[in-house]
């Protein structure tokens, strides 16, 4: 199960690079690994081989392990999630087919994330852990925003896209809260020990509650619904895989897994049922009522979905199997038909029925696929849908755990398979029909026959389904494997094509019956017909939601932030003033000891510091202020430095250092000199503030220090380093392995930093590299009026390419020579750091802050064209690349057995050079280095030659304009 998992992981990494080198081809190379996968579940089918489960440590004090567990239920969901997905992607690669041979921009990322979605589905199906179910649950809930919103500059899909983000994580959050609740009340996150015990009182009811609103979210169930027709925005293929077989089915999935143990919980039945019954009927009438081809079939799953809810969730034997057969019945013939559409809109440009007519003469191949689909899903007789549809019927005639309430959900279920079959009349007639017309219409006159492979997958799938209704033997047994474990139902019933002359066939002959002669009249039934919704419109009710919740953040918004950024502080640190004192008065506590120095060394470092904040606070010129602040930032690096922490202190330079240069690139736009009326106004508050906030932070160090009872944990890291994290570096150790996820948290913050400056600055795309001296055209002599010659004379030595393209005022010879000399020295000390910070001072973030300043240097000394000729790489791919290999190699220790981020020394024996040892934290580091060097790459990209860009284009403004 892991090489599935990691099957996916790697095949979604390399997706974007096989589409850049074969186009639309690769996803047929694409969809080798989700078949292959289904090659390894057809091996180890838990009936054949019992039920395998794989644990894997992740994070073992959150109860969050990597707990795998392949039974019956997990095969059945796997086969739909990997064999759709294979055909979903084999299908990709028609489907994005142009007649100019181009490849839309996005087509990379879509291909890896179709891909990862895959993979995400079977680890959900797949998790016996609750909590890791929910991390993929929300991975399908994210993946699915990517791909309903692939075309981002549709407003259509950039709305569909939010919805169904916010709705699926809305009630994934709910779930989550449920999930922790019966978590705790059993002891356990198992979800087989939880199903074996279950918890039960007013708590349970509460989190079994919250749980199914989770999975009644995801299913798209009422009064959660209105979600998935939106999303028929996305790309027929998504449409075809998410929303027919995949990720609405993780919401039913979850039902059916739970309700053998749950299904007599106050809550859980009267809540499935009824809605499930609402689902079915309401969206059934708006089927029906549908002109687009997808949102016919959109309504429709949203119809099918609710009845497959009521059967998996009503608990017993017979239920839940007549609830699995609808399941694989709905996928097979639902994911056949979304390609069918698919299909009809990529040859004709059109999904309205109103502008199709003898498309069936047109293209007999698709529409005899499109038949056996339609007929499969109206329960038509020998499809694989009759014989699920009768089984639902049949079984909800004889099953003891509805009571009282079974004529009523007999009879909901009747009506709603009525819409079904007059929605599948009208789809396949609005499609392929001639509607009396004497001739095709313009739209199906024009269009270009779709090719033979581009039918394959509907085909495979519309046949599928018209096998298994033939012999539904094979699957009923495979089916039948979990039904028998559900208590309760009387285990009788089976899948069978002919069960005989009986009550379920005679429904089924009335529900046909109705359906067509409602299809046949519809047009004498149009005057009953109402625009109004039965129970209004939910997607008007959300966006009516949507637009009170903007209200209220406006309005809290204009309350709490009158874009003052002093004020805001002022209320930031007045609660850090406040609070801590207030729990100090309030609260116990011991009476502190402290010193105020250790050495005479301290105190003179204290009181430089000291002058150099009071300086900066009468300092209107703004650079002085900033140089003065930067004083403090050494004074501590020294302060660190006696104290015997040379790591601290080494990163503490740098990063000072690296933060006065951004410092100085911000003040280019600023006046030099601060307003003097703005820097009187509100001073003695400010100042009274800022006393207050110095006492409290010291008042709360020395309370803390006095607080300790323990012994310090610190004097057992050297060891813990040396002999688990093999290096003599405890602080660098730290930072790789013992708190390894603190580090990766940090990193996240600095790629988000980067992201965000970035943003602010360019305010639109900024992918590439830094320009080049090559990109640059020829310079404007009248314009720099120091250059007499800009080429070179013979002999003449270029130190720096970037530099002679800049104004000769802005140049110094002696910048530039030194550049060019300390440039590889730093370089080298750079590279000195990472190696040697294991079990020395340094490390991948004092590596990548030193390489980083070297980058710094280069720009001050060339220009923006230099630093493009320094590194002519773009930042973005950079932090991606070391945000991968960080995570990568987190996980690649659970490949193994280890937890996350574990660290082993490996010895390698190399000639001349002897045994060579190296940590895999390494590689950990070097992810930390690339992003070090990614941001500061990005920040002097942004802040730095995009504020070039602008300032040369203000100045040439103004020039013109005099």
């Amino acid at each position: 199960m892991l090489a599935v998992l990691l099957a996916h992981a790697v095949a979604a990494a390399v997706a974007p690079l096989l589409v850049h080198m074969w186009g639309r081809k690769a996803f047929y190379p694409l969809a080798l690994v989700p078949l292959l996968s289904l090659v390894w579940v057809a091996q180890n089918w838990p009936s054949a081989r019992g039920t395998s489960t794989v644990d894997v440590p992740w994070v073992p004090e959150l109860s969050m392990n990597f707990t795998l567990r392949f039974d019956t239920l997990a095969a059945i969901m796997s086969v739909l999630v990997l064999g759709i997905g294979a055909l979903v992607l084999f299908y990709c690669g028609d489907y994005f087919q142009h007649h100019d041979g181009r490849i839309e921009n996005r087509l990379p990322s879509f291909a890896a994330e179709l891909v990862a979605f895959s993979g995400a589905m079977f680890g959900l199906v797949t998790s016996d852990n609750l909590l890791m179910l929910y991390v993929f649950w929300e991975i399908t809930s994210v993946l699915s925003f990517l791909l309903v919103g692939h075309y981002a500059e549709r407003l259509t899909s950039r709305r569909a896209a939010t919805q169904a983000l916010l709705v699926t994580t809305f009630g994934g959050l709910a779930m989550l809260v449920g999930i922790i609740v019966l978590g705790n009340m059993a002891g356990t996150y198992l979800l087989s020990e939880l199903l074996e015990s279950p918890p039960t009182g007013m708590a349970a009811s509460v989190g079994l509650l919250l749980i199914l609103v989770g999975a009644l979210s995801k299913s798209a169930i009422v009064p959660l619904h209105f979600w998935l027709p939106g999303a028929m925005a996305a790309p027929t293929p998504v449409s075809a895989y998410l929303h027919a077989a995949a990720m609405v089915k993780a919401g039913v999935y979850l039902i059916a897994r739970m309700s053998p143990s749950f299904a007599d919980s106050p809550v859980w039945r009267p809540m499935v049922v009824s809605l499930g019954l609402m689902t079915m009927l309401l969206a059934g009438w708006r089927a029906v009522r549908e002109y687009d081809l997808k949102l016919i079939l959109a309504f429709g799953t949203v119809s099918q979905l609710g009845l497959i809810t009521v059967m998996v969730g009503t608990g017993g034997s017979d239920m839940m199997l007549g609830g699995l057969a609808m399941l694989v019945a709905h996928a097979m013939f639902k994911a056949a038909l979304f390609m069918v559409v698919g299909i009809i809109d990529h040859a004709t440009g059109t999904r309205d029925i109103r502008r199709l007519a003898w498309l069936g003469d047109k293209a007999r191949l698709l529409f005899v696929i499109a038949v056996g689909a339609s007929a499969s899903m109206a329960a038509l007789p020998p499809f694989f849908g009759f014989v699920a549809k009768e089984t639902d019927l049949a079984t909800v005639l004889h099953t003891p755990t509805l009571g009282a309430f079974a004529p009523v959900v007999l009879a909901g279920i009747v009506i709603g398979s009525v819409f079904t079959t007059i929605y599948s009349l009208r789809f396949l007639f609005g499609a392929f029909g001639r509607k009396g017309r004497p001739e095709p219409s313009t739209r199906v006159t024009e269009m270009h026959r779709p090719e033979r492979t581009f039918m394959i997958a509907p085909g495979i799938l519309a046949a599928a389904g018209l096998a298994f209704g033939i012999w539904p033997v094979g699957i009923g047994d495979v089916l039948e494997d979990y039904a028998d474990t559900v208590p309760g139902g009387n285990n009788e019933y089976y899948l069978a094509l002919w069960h005989g002359v009986n009550v379920p066939l005679l429904l089924s002959v009335l529900v046909i019956a109705t359906g067509v002669a409602a299809f046949v009249g519809r047009e004498r039934l149009r005057r009953f017909r109402t625009m109004r919704e039965p129970l209004g419109n939910a997607d008007h009710a959300y966006d009516a939601v949507i637009r009170r919740l903007d209200l209220w953040a406006v309005e809290l918004t204009a309350v709490t932030q009158r874009g003052s950024i002093p004020a805001t502080q002022a209320a930031i640190l007045s609660t850090l003033v406040l609070v801590p004192t207030i729990a100090l008065a309030v609260g116990a506590r011991d009476h502190p000891q402290f010193r105020l120095w250790g050495s005479p060394l301290q105190v003179v470092i204290g009181l430089i510091i000291l002058a150099a904040a009071l300086g900066a606070l009468v300092m209107r010129n703004r650079l002085a202020a900033v140089l003065l602040v930067g004083v403090t930032g050494y004074g501590c690096g020294v302060i660190f430095a006696l104290h015997g922490a040379p790591d601290l202190a080494l990163t503490q330079f740098l990063v000072e250092t690296l933060t006065l240069v951004v410092f100085v690139l911000v003040l280019r736009t600023l006046p030099a000199e601060a307003d003097r009326v703005h820097i009187r106004r509100y001073r003695w508050p400010r100042a009274a503030l800022a006393l207050a906030v110095g006492a409290t932070v010291t008042t709360l160090a020395v309370y803390a220090m006095a607080a300790r009872t323990g012994t310090p944990i610190a004097s057992l890291i050297p060891e813990a380093a040396y002999y688990r994290g093999h290096g003599a570096n405890a602080v660098n150790v730290l930072l790789v392995d013992i708190r390894a996820w603190d580090t990766m948290g940090e990193v996240m913050v600095l790629v988000v930093a980067a992201t965000g400056v970035a943003s602010m600055v360019f305010r639109h795309r900024r992918f590439g590299a830094p320009p080049r001296v090559s990109d640059a055209g020829q310079p404007d002599i009248g314009r720099l009026p120091a250059m007499v010659n800009t080429s070179p004379a013979a002999g003449d030595i270029t130190w720096l390419r970037g530099s002679e393209l800049r104004d000769p005022r802005h140049r110094s010879l002696i910048l530039e020579v030194a550049t060019r000399v300390i440039f590889p020295l730093i370089m080298v000390l750079s590279a000195y750091f990472f190696f040697a910070g294991h079990n020395t001072p340094g490390g991948g973030f004092a590596g990548g802050l030193t390489a980083g300043l070297a980058l710094v240097l280069r720009y001050l000394a060339g220009g923006r064209y230099e630093l493009g000729e320094t590194l002519p790489l773009d930042a973005g791919k950079i932090l991606g690349a070391g945000l991968t290999l960080s995570a990568g190699t987190a996980f690649a220790s659970l490949l193994v057995g280890a937890p996350a981020l574990s660290s082993a020394l490996i010895e390698i024996d190399v000639p001349v050079l002897g045994t060579v040892k190296f940590v895999t934290a390494l590689f950990f580091d070097l992810g930390v280095y690339l992003i070090v060097v990614g941001l500061v790459l990005d920040v002097l990209r942004s802040l730095g030659a995009r504020i070039d860009v602008e300032l040369g284009q203000e100045q040439k403004t103004a020039v013109s304009t005099r």
